[in-house]
């Protein structure tokens, strides 16, 4: 069942990337990088916060911020409450991105996923994802 779970979730993923990057011109990881801004209170997030929410690490993170700056979908600042930190923020030009890849990675989840799964079967894989989330998440917070 593992096995058959990540090639399911990869072939997933690599469609949706795929059709994406062939859409839009952006990469899963700006998509998601992105999708994380956007969903943010003044469409900021602290870089050590979205690292974690990502699973990413700092470095990591900073390497792609830095490619998404140089075509300006981001930009980075001293954070003002907190000078050792950096905050990274959605530009415009990052807006009207994720904008027009919203809809082309909504479609694609909904063709590859929702759409081959009966109510049933979507009520059933949300109660399991959750069964396996929850505790997850509350030991992120230890």
């Amino acid at each position: 069942m593992w096995r058959r779970y990540r090639r399911m979730a990869a072939l997933v993923e690599g469609r949706l990337a795929l059709e994406l990057s062939d859409a839009t011109g952006l990469s899963m990881a700006d998509y998601t990088v992105l999708s994380n801004l956007v969903e943010a209170d003044e469409r900021s997030f602290r870089v050590t916060a979205l690292a974690e929410r990502m699973q990413w690490s700092q470095s990591r993170l900073s390497h792609h911020l830095r490619r998404m700056e140089e075509r300006d979908l981001v930009t980075r600042r001293q954070d003002q409450a907190d000078g050792r930190a950096a905050v990274v923020e959605l530009t415009r030009t990052g807006l009207r991105a994720i904008a027009a890849a919203s809809p082309v990675h909504l479609s694609g989840v909904r063709k590859h996923f929702i759409d081959r799964l009966d109510p049933a079967q979507l009520a059933s894989f949300a109660e399991a994802i959750d069964n396996l989330l929850n505790p997850l998440e509350s030991e992120e917070e230890v």
